[in-house]
């Protein structure tokens, strides 16, 4: 099975706007192809997990990667599946932000000469002329068809700013700007992004003639990517100082079972024979199912000895309730402790919660636990010695453990 075959079998695939050329050029290795990424936090997610395994395969299939990333168009904001205006950031965030996502990258393409390429579209934007760019650019648009497009549909009862109205002409001349200087010829996105993608194979058509072969293609990538990107705790980060790889373990191990087989198919590299007799599983079979799945993602992304521990650990957790020394674990001064630490605080150290407020939903609504002891007080303190007395573990809903350990 060819390259481009593998990822219709895979559900990758949505749309696309000549299959027959795309197959080809696939297939044969002869795509240079970019991806966007707006540097909207210092980490990428699960949500950017799809596009770096189909960057991952097509590499491997003698294809070339462009990671785009968004330091002009994060300073517009995508209003993609957003219902109100993005925060504005400052040049200084935005490149720490590229800097980082450089960095995890590199663990799944493989950057340098002939092979992939970073490149960041402030390079290109913020020095273009405004007068310049409606007369050479904006010609090419009609505001109808804009309008019609969903992305800016969804806004308009509630209000769409003219500077986000921009971003769809901002993501059309990326493509326009990379086929014309780095030989870029198709472009991958998520479904909610077919109007901008659209808009840049047009461009190119207008202004280069019909023959320029600008080839667009959309994924399963950003309606299920942005499923998976989030969990009721805010979202699952790659960086292991953001989210570890335990937790990165647990979020896989713990999806629906509706939701582990297509997740194997689509992420990770088990070949389809394989997956295609998993797909008759059923039952107690299905955590099995859970468990190569996470194992082979935060091999991915954590490798393999971070992979092995969160999975001991897991498993330790799960029988009989046993303590692993992977487990996620906050150590603590006791003059950090002092006297006592209240409950909302303490999860609100260990990260078991972003915030009091939300500390405080979790404990009212029954979900926390320390030890066998069933949170119900607020104001529910713990001391030293109750954490020195045995292992203190903090239980977040039915599958998250922490545990709080005191410095000596």
């Amino acid at each position: 099975m060819q390259i481009y075959e593998e990822l219709v079998a895979r559900g990758l695939i949505a749309q696309v706007t000549n299959e027959e050329e795309i197959r080809e050029m696939v297939n044969n290795g002869k795509a240079t192809f970019y991806i966007g990424f707006d540097p909207t936090a210092d980490s990428l997610h699960v949500g950017h997990f799809m596009a770096l395994c189909l960057m991952k395969r097509l590499q491997m299939a003698g294809n070339r990667p462009i990671a785009l990333i968004g330091g002009g168009t994060a300073m517009i904001g995508d209003p993609s599946g957003r219902t109100d205006m993005r925060s504005m950031m400052t040049r200084e965030t935005i490149q720490h932000n590229c800097d980082c996502f450089k960095k995890q990258m590199e663990r799944f393409i493989e950057f340098g000469e002939g092979k992939a390429q970073m490149v960041n579209n402030a390079d290109w934007l913020m020095d273009l002329n405004y007068v310049e760019l409606l007369r050479e650019v904006g010609a090419c648009f009609s505001v109808n068809n804009m309008l019609r497009a969903e992305c800016y549909k969804q806004r308009m009862e509630k209000g769409l700013s003219f500077l986000e109205f921009n971003y769809m002409i901002m993501q059309s001349f990326d493509f326009y700007h990379l086929f014309q200087n780095y030989g870029c010829n198709m472009q991958f996105g998520g479904n909610d992004q077919w109007s901008n993608m659209l808009g840049g194979t047009e461009l190119i058509r207008k202004k280069l003639g019909k023959d320029a072969h600008a080839m667009t293609i959309t994924l399963l990538l950003t309606s299920e990517g942005k499923k998976m990107g989030k969990t009721a705790g805010g979202a699952v980060w790659l960086d292991p100082n953001k989210t570890s790889p335990y937790d990165f373990y647990q979020y896989w191990r713990n999806i629906e079972d509706a939701d582990v087989l297509k997740c194997i198919r689509m992420l990770t590299f088990l070949p389809l024979e394989q997956i295609d007799e998993m797909d008759k599983w059923e039952g107690a079979q299905l955590n099995t199912a859970k468990e190569i799945l996470a194992f082979e993602l935060t091999q991915m992304v954590h490798g393999t000895e971070e992979a092995e521990k969160a999975q001991a650990a897991a498993k330790a957790l799960f029988a009989q309730g046993g303590v692993s020394e992977n487990m996620p674990t906050s150590e603590f001064t006791a003059e950090e402790l002092g006297e006592g630490i209240a409950i909302l605080d303490l999860m609100v150290k260990t990260k078991l919660a972003p915030s009091k407020g939300e500390a405080r939903r979790l404990v009212q609504q029954g979900g926390v636990m320390v030890g066998d002891e069933k949170i119900t007080a607020f104001d529910r303190t713990f001391t030293v010695a109750d954490i020195q007395a045995g292992d203190f573990i903090i239980k977040k809903g039915k599958k998250t453990f922490h545990r709080v350990v005191v410095k000596e």
